[in-house]
């Protein structure tokens, strides 16, 4: 229940709605309750003339009023039975189904005002995991499937809207339903009424029984559920490796095993949730058969109790058999919703270890250099970078080059702050950037990576994504500029070309392009390029190269290099090996060492 205390803090922007729902529910309830009392004196009037009120009553008090309102209707009722009995059976039925109408109208009105408050705290429940997520570090990701993360996000959310928030419209109308029916029940026979009493507890005693596992396998189920979308998503996105390998058996086989698990625990979860209906309804009318024997023999036999308030008190018995009934699904809805809550608030609730100090400076300006001085970093145990220090002056290029595992793409995540260093620090200007807001920080840098991360969007909306409002030509200006205008202006729609999932419909060297024309369009003083042209081909190759060369004017770059023709420019080649590094200088200088880069070099290895 503490998850659900959580989940309706998420209720409190649309109280009205509440309590709104609660006004409906109470008079659902009362009319729900009056809708059986009405059967007693039209029972006893139309078939026993004793019970008949030939004269008006008169109100003698507050004390009185029960018999007061009782002796009016039946005086109501008589006076229509004096004149026509025709006229009067129809003014009874009219006033039953009055009744009735009057108690599912504010049915309805309760659940229509409790929807707005479903959906509401549905929507600002998937917003604030997805907020969550932008705002989480890269690192929390590399450990997490992204399929558990969607199942959280979708999954997990609709079983709280169909457990936790579908029974806010029990909380007031079953409780209330159960109250004014046992208290007319009480009013009716005291004795009778203590059967129910007895029922009550029996029944949700046996119901707790059954359900006690419901948690447990809830949570079995959500667990598997983010397994199986972690397959598809993986199949999606490496369909091209899946079949070139002949591996659709391989996943076919691991798909199907993880849905039959999941059938497994849906079975076991699903057949103990129906067992809770069955089993409530079984024990009420086992206690109704005891009341209908008990109260025949007080009609019958004793003499204490008249048949139409007998008739009436068992409709009444077998009203608290539905709101009994939900309660008790309601038990089942709680337990899978927790399982489900806990899955959402592990995320809500989880600890961003890259924040921004308090105080934080806004950095608007690039003036001097980047300073690397004696940083230690790790991802897990062992250092991916020792005592890696160097300085890069505003305008120059950098260029740091390796075999793969020297800590090169670390340098990248360590600057742009997607990671925070273990030892040692970051200085742009002489601030440690985690004394800068981190949006500040990105946003004095442009980045290209290795993969071309494009959106299934518009072309020009994957190249205006960092600057709001960019114009047509400043959009077609960053195409010229990254050598990408030459294929977009053929495009059928131009601009507005929608470029697939993750760009598929365009080549690897064009989806590079339009990445390097996302940073020139953000025109930020500070550029890295991650393995920007390792994917290339030849062709590819030469005219994104041009394109960088062209961006990284008037720039000051950090180039992590593959290829030999994007770093012989460099001011500055930084050699690494292991996280440490073994050699520095200009393209010419370290070949006249004839040592690592030469080698590296003539091997043309330089791998992410």
């Amino acid at each position: 229940m503490n998850y659900f205390k959580k989940i309706l803090q998420f209720a409190i922007p649309y109280k009205r709605f509440a309590i709104l729902n609660i006004i409906c529910n109470v008079f659902y309830a009362l009319f729900s309750t009056l809708s059986f009392l009405a059967l007693i004196p039209v029972i006893q009037i139309l078939f026993d003339k004793t019970k008949r009120v030939a004269v008006e009553p008169r109100y003698d008090g507050f004390g009185s009023l029960k018999d007061y309102v009782i002796d009016s209707f039946n005086y109501q009722v008589t006076q229509r039975v004096n004149e026509d009995e025709v006229s009067a059976l129809l003014f009874v039925c009219g006033i039953v189904v009055l009744l009735f109408f009057l108690k599912n109208l504010f049915g309805y009105l309760a659940a229509f005002f409790i929807t707005f408050l479903r959906n509401g705290v549905l929507k600002d429940v998937r917003n604030a995991i997805y907020d969550k997520i932008l705002s989480l570090p890269v690192s929390y990701f590399s450990e997490k499937r992204k399929g558990d993360t969607i199942s959280r996000i979708t999954a997990d959310v609709n079983e709280v809207q169909y457990s936790f928030l579908s029974i806010l419209e029990l909380i007031v109308r079953e409780p209330l339903t159960i109250i004014f029916t046992i208290t007319a029940m009480l009013i009716m026979s005291p004795t009778l009424t203590l059967f129910v009493f007895v029922f009550l507890p029996i029944s949700g005693f046996i119901i707790s029984l059954i359900g006690k596992k419901l948690k447990s396998q809830s949570d079995q189920a959500q667990q598997e559920n983010g397994h199986f979308l972690s397959l598809v998503e993986e199949t999606l996105s490496s369909l091209k490796i899946v079949k070139g390998f002949n591996a659709e058996d391989k996943f076919r086989d691991r798909f199907h095993d993880s849905t039959s698990r999941l059938k497994r625990i849906l079975d076991s979860l699903i057949n103990r949730q129906n067992l809770a209906s069955p089993t409530s309804e079984f024990l009420g009318i086992f206690v109704i058969v005891i009341i209908l024997w008990f109260g025949g023999n007080m009609v019958l036999v004793e003499g204490t109790l008249d048949g139409a308030t007998f008739i009436a008190f068992m409709g009444l018995a077998y009203n608290i058999l539905t709101p009994a009934k939900q309660i008790s699904k309601a038990t089942y809805s709680v337990k899978k919703g927790d399982a489900a809550a806990e899955r959402i608030f592990q995320v809500l609730e989880t600890e961003s270890n890259i924040t921004d100090a308090e105080n934080a400076v806004k950095k608007e300006h690039f003036e001097e250099a980047i300073e690397i001085e004696n940083i230690n970093f790790r991802y897990e145990d062992e250092n991916v970078l020792k005592n890696f220090s160097i300085t890069v002056p505003k305008g120059s290029t950098v260029a740091l080059v390796g075999q793969s595992g020297s800590g090169k793409s670390t340098i990248a995540n360590l600057v742009t702050r997607f990671y925070d260093v273990n030892e040692g620090s970051i200085k742009i200007d002489g601030i440690d950037i985690r004394q800068m807001t981190k949006k500040s920080l990105r946003n004095l840098m442009g980045l290209v990576t290795q993969d071309s991360i494009l959106f299934n969007d518009t072309i020009k909306n994957n190249v205006s994504l960092g600057k709001d409002g960019a114009s047509d030509d400043e959009v077609i200006e960053a195409l010229k500029i990254a050598n990408a205008w030459e294929f977009v202006k053929d495009l059928p729609q131009g601009l507005d070309t929608n470029i697939g999932d993750s760009g598929n419909k365009l080549s690897g060297g064009q989806k590079q392009r339009l990445s390097i024309a996302r940073a020139v369009l953000k025109n930020p003083p500070i550029m890295i390029l991650d393995e920007a042209t390792s994917a290339l081909d030849t062709e590819s190759e030469r005219l994104v190269q041009k394109a960088l060369e062209n961006m990284m004017k008037n720039r000051t770059s950090i180039v992590i290099a593959h290829r030999l023709s994007t770093i012989q420019n460099a001011d500055k080649i930084i050699v690494m090996q292991k996280g440490e590094i073994v050699e520095q200088g200009k393209h010419e200088e370290l070949l006249a060492k004839r040592s690592v880069y030469q080698k590296l070099v003539e091997m043309q290895s330089f791998e992410s």
